[in-house]
């Protein structure tokens, strides 16, 4: 398995309260919420979809780090070490942050399925 269970299960009990779906995506699982990634998980730890407008508050709470896919850095994205991201004080910041860019946004609209 590409990241913790139990860390999945954490973030689980984070957004318990929170409309949200599973997918599996980037070898990992993210939450999602009106089609709108929220947050994941991969080898190295956790991702938050903070925004442009809250990145750089993101980027002054303790453990977070700019989000890397190889080499490319992603744009409005952030991430915590699995050590960080197991740190409910360092974790519920960067949550809150991701929270409040989702439900800015409007729900995606599904695409109709070709067939």
């Amino acid at each position: 398995m590409a990241f913790d269970p139990g860390l999945a299960q954490t973030l689980r009990d984070d957004l318990a309260r929170e409309p949200v779906t599973e997918q599996k995506m980037f070898g990992g699982l993210c939450f999602l919420s009106g089609g709108h990634m929220i947050c994941g998980l991969h080898k190295g730890g956790t991702m938050y979809r903070v925004g442009k407008d809250s990145y750089s508050a993101a980027l002054a709470l303790p453990g977070v780090r700019p989000m890397l896919m190889g080499q490319r850095l992603m744009a409005a994205m952030v991430q915590l070490s699995p050590d960080d991201s197991a740190d409910d004080a360092r974790r519920a910041p960067v949550l809150a942050l991701a929270l409040a860019t989702v439900r800015a946004l409007p729900p995606k609209v599904a695409k109709p399925k070709k067939g």
